[in-house]
């Protein structure tokens, strides 16, 4: 394989969410440090953590991919009413590179609206709500709110900056 193939992969997690689930947080896919962990935004630069521990005033979880550190996590999600997943289920993907993206298999979130009490949808980036408007909003009925993404990708965005836009949209 060349160092520029895409590969076509599936999301090789399943959902965060409980019962008491009141907001889902969609990502695009998951990333390849994501993809190795098992677990959502395991990428050292991404933001998406640090933001959530502040919205939350949380201490910030860990950036190794131990099962502790990962129990953290979903316990940190869990704990505030949320509920995590991605907009896509398989896809061609080179690397982690949303723009990449090509040959969308949308996810199933009908699970997660019935096993939960979700009512709210943000999406983390853009190509996550061009994503969700074009194939899973028509399912949901429910539209999403974007937000500015949390990946190191988004440079223009400082990490105060991101945890205001996200705080006016999830709290208002």
């Amino acid at each position: 394989m060349r160092k520029n193939d895409r590969l076509h992969l599936t999301h090789g997690f399943g959902p965060l969410y409980d019962g008491d689930s009141e907001i889902l947080i969609l990502g695009s896919f998951p990333s390849v440090k994501s993809r190795e962990q098992a677990f959502f935004y395991g990428h050292p630069q991404n933001r998406f953590w640090r933001i959530i521990a502040a919205l939350y005033g949380e201490p910030v979880p860990g950036t190794d991919a131990s099962e502790e550190t990962i129990a953290a996590k979903r316990a940190l999600i869990l704990r505030h009413h949320l509920a995590l997943y991605d907009v896509i289920e398989e896809c061609d993907i080179l690397g982690s590179s949303d723009s990449s993206i090509k040959n969308v298999v949308p996810a199933d979130l009908r699970p997660i609206l019935r096993g939960s009490s979700v009512r709210r949808i943000f999406v983390n980036g853009k190509t996550a709500g061009k994503y969700y408007e074009k194939y899973l909003e028509p399912v949901t009925g429910i539209k999403a709110a974007v937000l500015p993404s949390s990946s190191p990708a988004n440079a223009a965005w400082s990490l105060s900056g991101l945890t205001e836009a996200w705080r006016e949209a999830l709290f208002g």
